[in-house]
């Protein structure tokens, strides 16, 4: 295509809207909705977009001042990763361009960005252009790189040019575009644009942050300045621009200048006449001239730059989908690529341009002897299964299956089987050498489970393996990994991870094609990872542990655990009582009432009535949080904060009491969701209630655990944690002799170390010596620096180093093994865990020392907390399988962190305790001793002590 070509605009908005509606209303999911952004091209048929000019037209955005625009118009604290990059400008400038792209229409679009100030022409002639400028804020770091990685996931051309600014790449491609005919609109907040403007360049000044930009044209530059655009570079010659530290003359502001010009012809006419030009602004005129000339030089913009572009390297930018999901994975940016994906969608893509899949025509069985064909026909081939589930509490019923192999498929109504097809499915699904894949293991296991069927012979489970391969990503719903791996588009609310629910107002036929779809989207997903599995050495992990892992945590979840309901409100009452007590006193220790809940009411007792010392700085004053109101406490111990933190901590206890009040279940039970796939280091995670919150520091936290009861029938409930597993695993990982030593004499390992590191005998290591060595051991499995340890024991850095120091020198190979961990990770590009569980680091070799020292601390824990958690599944494995073997009723109920809890069939006790001793003491091969700790009573609480 020339340059003189006008090539088709972009879909309008009205359009993608249009294909939004289609996709939300259609029955049955597509093989593919939405084509893969890269190859997708505008249908031939669809409605023109009609432009506000009939020319094309080139969007230029200055990269460098709209990424800072858009970085002081969204709060940096507000915008971050989980791995603590700060993504506020990055986030704003993709929302700004999306606007622009769908306000605007561009056929072509271009980023500029600066280079370094320091090798530009305008700095070699005057070293104090742009100086005084403040220096970029921290949060900035890694933002303008990724804003280029956004862009160029986009399709979108960054251009840079040494020597030059992006002002200077703007003006060459106004003029380049100008003269072949196009609109060009320039994106700046840099006012030496105005010189471009014509009738055929505009410039689009951002008024309000990023949201508000104004199209200005040559009149707009004439009525605010009284000059045309090409005098406006004149204008600011005389009078100078702060922001380019360029100072104009004395005395002179724009109204003067702009009389000049107007009188003079320009600047070379104010120039020539300067002597003509009375009074003080005169005689500063005259001092100036070579100022002003040096001004004039530096702000003409250059328009002839030999580009590493032409304007046909610009059109029609179209997304890599693949790259951009990935990039919006890591920026964890959500509702901002439904937006960004919106701009391409088209109803009318040619069917040849579409990703698909193979899905075979599917026949749903009329009896057994039908059914019963079918499956012997894929004997030995790995089978799809999808499960449509009936929503509840506990996922308790299943109401059809999918079943897709590569030639044939399924569909199977559960409720209109016959029983002699109902036992022709269940044998196959119990049948372990039928090799299924799925999408939701555990939650299909309950669902069957309802009615009866069993469901053994599951290899993959795609919401693991694809955890497995990438640990760190946001989520790992069914649409979510079809997009992001096989460029697939489904619809996200029909194909939700083991809750498919799929509803089409009595469409039987609809709700058939859709669940085939998933079964037949699920077969391919696991296909691919297949090898990517093997790639990783995951596959081994998947098998042994976290596909038997489901199951064990299916029948905890089926299970439940007794809540004792008198108790709970009876401990309700008892905090409700505590709160209103709390709050009286604190009226009273100030006089009058204040919200207690309201940070700015606090503001005003704590540090003007008060006159407390002052916490942390933030934008609205103080702050007011838990930790800088308890150092607070310590230093002053006023009975107002006496109260507080005792109203806080009640109140908190009472919301979160009240929520589990909520989730007590008709069987009066309360059944928690564990996940295997939210924690990075492979820590199983507890939701809908999340059990694993339950406070245990203080005494008030762990009554909580007295509402959870052993049930009729059962004699006890029994709890097993295991003692320091973590600094057990880091003496094994180290392989320091001084700390494996200590383990295997049974020694209390911190008045070990104590006695170690502060050279005393082990009965003299008082509990403050060991609170410090028990902070700085596990401290330092996490990253912890001298100054985090000086912070958290409330000693000098100088104590915190020597500390340290002194830990080192007496145990060399954790600090070697420390140093090594991340040493070999950076080359590996990933840490393992004993199982060999990976977690891949590539911010390891990041140039952002923020992202960097990040991924070093990750690496620096993960092996410890990864091993952790395999440890503890490996116990789960062992006490479930175990307790089958002998035939036991006692069953596992929950898990949290290290601990496991057990109801006890009666009679059972003795050999529910020695089977969970043996098993999770075995449960890894260390070169230390895994204690396990037994407790047992008719509560959690109890079982706890």
């Amino acid at each position: 295509m020339s340059e003189t070509t006008k090539p088709a605009p972009f879909p309008s908005e009205t359009a993608a809207l249009e294909g939004n509606v289609a996709l939300q209303n259609d029955a049955a999911l597509q093989d593919v909705k939405v084509p893969p952004l890269a190859s997708r091209s505008l249908s031939a048929t669809e409605a023109p977009v009609i432009p506000l000019t009939d020319q094309p037209r080139l969007l230029v955005l200055d990269g460098h001042s709209m990424a800072f625009r858009a970085f002081f118009a969204l709060p940096a604290d507000k915008f971050s990763t989980t791995k603590g990059q700060h993504t506020n400008a990055i986030h704003g400038f993709t929302s700004m361009l999306i606007n622009l792209i769908k306000e605007q229409k561009p056929t072509h679009i271009a980023v500029a960005f600066d280079v370094s100030d320091e090798t530009t022409h305008r700095k070699a002639e005057y070293s104090e252009y742009k100086g005084g400028r403040n220096e970029t804020p921290r949060e900035m770091s890694g933002q303008i790189d990724l804003i280029d990685k956004v862009m160029g996931a986009w399709g979108i051309k960054t251009i840079k040019m040494p020597g030059y600014e992006a002002d200077d790449i703007l003006a060459t491609l106004a003029s380049m575009g100008e003269k072949a005919g196009y609109e060009v609109l320039l994106v700046t907040g840099d006012r030496d644009a105005f010189q471009l403007i014509t009738d055929n360049v505009f410039v689009l000044y951002p008024r309000k942050g990023v949201s508000d930009i104004p199209r200005l044209d040559a009149a707009a530059i004439q009525e605010k300045y009284f000059v045309t655009p090409p005098q406006y570079s004149d204008l600011a010659a005389l009078v100078g621009e702060s922001a380019d530290n360029l100072p104009g003359i004395p005395g002179v502001g724009p109204k003067t200048a702009a009389k000049w010009i107007n009188l003079y012809g320009g600047l070379e006419g104010v120039l020539e006449n300067a002597d003509a030009i009375g009074g003080k602004v005169g005689d500063a005129l005259r001092e100036s001239v070579e100022d002003v000339k040096r001004n004039r030089r530096l702000n003409r913009l250059h328009t002839d730059l030999d580009l590493p572009v032409t304007l046909d390297d610009l059109a029609e930018p179209r997304p890599d989908e693949a790259a951009l999901e990935q990039l919006f994975d890591d920026l964890e940016f959500k509702t901002i690529r439904t937006r960004l994906f919106a701009l391409y969608s088209s109803d009318e893509v040619e069917s040849a341009e579409r990703e698909s899949i193979d899905t075979p025509a599917f026949v749903t069985p009329s009896d057994a002897t039908e059914l019963g064909a079918f499956l012997a026909a894929g004997a030995g081939k790995r089978s799809a299964v999808a499960v449509d589930l009936v929503p509840g509490r506990i996922g308790e019923d299943a109401a059809a299956l999918a079943i897709v192999r590569d030639d044939a498929a399924v569909y199977i109504d559960l409720a209109g089987q016959d029983a002699a097809a109902e036992n022709v499915l269940a044998d196959w699904l119990r049948d372990e050498q039928a090799p299924k894949v799925m999408h939701g293991y555990k939650a299909a296991l309950k669902a069957l489970s309802s009615r009866g069927l069993g469901l053994e012979g599951v290899v993959d489970d795609t919401s693991i393996s694809g955890y497995l391969i990438e640990p760190d990503r946001r989520t790992y719903e069914l649409a979510e990994l079809a997009q992001h791996h096989l460029n697939i588009s489904i619809s996200s609310e029909t194909a939700k991870a083991g809750q498919l629910e799929l509803s089409f107002d009595g469409d039987d036929a609809a709700a058939a094609d859709a669940l085939v779809r998933v079964a037949a989207v699920v077969q391919a997903l696991s296909r691919f990872f297949a090898s990517e599995l093997t790639e990783r050495k995951a596959a081994d992990l998947l098998a042994t542990l976290e596909l038997p892992v489901s199951r064990v945590l299916a029948d905890m979840e089926l299970a439940g655990i007794a809540i004792d309901m008198p108790r709970m409100d009876d401990q309700l009452a008892d905090l409700a009582k505590v709160i209103e007590n709390a709050q009286e006193l604190a009226f009273a220790a100030i006089g009058h009432e204040v919200n207690l809940g309201s940070p700015k009411q606090l503001q005003t007792v704590l540090f003007e009535e008060l006159q407390l010392p002052k916490t942390k700085k933030i934008k609205s004053g103080y702050t007011t949080d838990a930790a800088s109101l308890k150092n607070l406490l310590e230093k002053t111990g006023h009975e107002f904060l006496v109260q507080l933190m005792a109203h806080r901590e009640s109140s908190k206890l009472r919301q979160m009491l009240e929520s589990l009040k909520k989730s007590v279940t008709d069987d009066g039970r309360i059944h928690t969701t564990y996940a295997q796939n939210v924690a990075a280091t492979g820590r199983i995670s507890s939701n809908n209630p999340n059990l694993q919150n339950i406070p245990i520091r203080s005494e008030e936290g762990r009554r909580v655990r007295g509402i959870f009861v052993v049930s009729d029938g059962y004699d006890c409930l029994l709890s097993a944690d295991y003692s320091q597993i973590e600094m057990r695993i880091m003496a094994h990982l180290s392989g320091d002799a001084g700390l494996i030593q200590a383990y295997k004499e049974g020694e209390d390992l911190h008045r070990f170390v104590g006695s170690n590191i502060f050279h005393v005998p082990t009965e003299e290591v008082t509990s403050a010596m060991r609170s410090k060595v028990k902070a700085m051991s596990y401290g330092l499995a996490y990253g912890l620096t001298s100054f985090g340890l000086s912070k958290q024991l409330e000693i000098s850095v100088d104590e915190a180093r020597t500390l340290m120091k002194d830990y080192f020198d007496r145990f060399g190979a954790v600090r070697d093994y420390l140093r090594g961990v991340v040493d070999q990770a950076r080359i590996d590009g990933y840490t393992a865990t004993i199982e060999g569980r990976r977690r891949y680091l590539p911010d390891l070799t990041s140039t952002d020392r923020q992202l960097r020292e990040n991924a070093e601390r990750i690496a620096l824990n993960s092996p410890i907390q990864g091993s952790a958690a395999d440890i503890i599944k490996r116990a789960m494995l062992g006490v479930h399988d175990e307790l089958a073997a002998q035939g036991l009723k006692s069953r596992m109920l929950l898990q949290v962190h290290d601990e496991l809890v057990l109801e006890v069939a009666n009679g059972e006790r003795e050999a529910v305790e020695k089977l969970v001793t043996e098993q999770m003491g075995s449960a890894a091969d260390l070169s230390v001793p895994l204690d396990v700790q037994i407790g047992v009573g008719p509560s959690w609480y109890d079982a706890g002590h």
